[in-house]
């Protein structure tokens, strides 16, 4: 195996923790991997992992080599991506980590696949928080404004929360007219997966913000079943309004409380920096910014 091999082993062994799983995903024995990291280790004279029964871990001299690594490799791979860009239609396999209310978003994403067949997408849907760099991620889209120094990032699309609710509740239950008027009301409410927690509201009275207390009917960790229980008449629900934008168009839900929602949401598009977008990081993330809310 020659340096550059050699460099890409320790890079997937350091990103997978294991010889094996590297081996896999490179197209090689364990037996090769471990050798080509043993040869790097002797040219530098340091050594790269701590190796023990219950696995292995990088040593301090090997996480700052892996630094360097990957900057190598990527610069390598921004060069070729971009001396292909001209001649050939973007491609290969792109990983992409959503949220877990990225089901919403699938209209955009079978858009871009038919735009682009040679793509190949890997979704990830998740509420974790996702080390894009470590885990391998081409391009995750995440809400919030939360920043970070490695990913370059751009914002696709924005959002409001609305109170909605089916006709056949409010008439059997009443209209909410002030936010006081929730506690009689069951709610359905989005609870975080990764902490359990319940998602505020986003309620305010003359710009200040009011927690009024909620009767909780059900809860869900993902978006879709709080609309389709809303629809069913079973309580009010607080969502992304792209969410129920179909269902206030069609009439099977109605706003309340409009004035009282406040906040906005963003999504943002963040992906590794270089010099150099990949041609397939660079395509999708224009085809969401440009149809992300553009589904219907």
């Amino acid at each position: 195996m020659d340096k550059l091999g050699a460099l890409r082993a320790f890079v997937q062994a350091a990103e997978t923790r294991s010889f094996v799983e590297a081996g896999r995903q490179l197209g090689l024995s364990a037996s090769a991997i471990g050798k080509a990291i043993a040869r790097l280790e002797e040219g530098l004279a340091i050594r790269l992992f701590h190796r023990n029964t219950r696995g292995m871990a990088l040593t301090e001299e090997g996480a700052a080599y892996l630094d360097r690594c990957r900057k190598i490799l990527s610069d390598l791979d921004d060069a070729e991506a971009g001396l292909r860009a001209g001649a050939t239609s973007p491609s290969g396999m792109l990983r992409v980590s959503l949220p877990i209310v990225g089901m919403l978003l699938m209209p955009a994403i079978s858009s871009f696949m038919t735009a682009y067949p040679d793509i190949r997408l890997d979704i990830d849907f998740t509420e974790r928080l996702v080390d894009v760099i470590e885990e391998g991620f081409d391009v995750v889209i995440r809400t919030g404004e939360g920043g970070d120094s490695r990913l370059m990032s751009r914002r696709i699309g924005g959002f409001r929360h609305a109170i909605v609710a089916s006709p056949a509740y409010l008439a059997r239950r009443g209209t909410p007219v002030l936010p006081a008027d929730l506690t009689a009301h069951a709610c359905l409410l989005h609870r975080y997966p990764n902490t359990g927690k319940f998602e505020r509201w986003p309620i305010e009275i003359d710009g200040m913000a009011v927690d009024p207390p909620l009767a909780v009917r059900a809860s869900a960790s993902t978006i879709e079943p709080l609309v389709d229980m809303a629809e069913a008449g079973f309580g009010i629900a607080c969502l992304p309004d792209f969410a129920v934008s179909r269902a206030v168009e069609t009439g099977t839900l109605t706003t309340v409380l409009d004035r009282h929602v406040g906040t906005r949401g963003v999504f943002k598009a963040l992906w590794p920096s270089s010099r150099h977008v990949a041609p397939k990081v660079r395509v999708f993330v224009d085809h969401m910014a440009d149809n992300l809310f553009r589904q219907g």
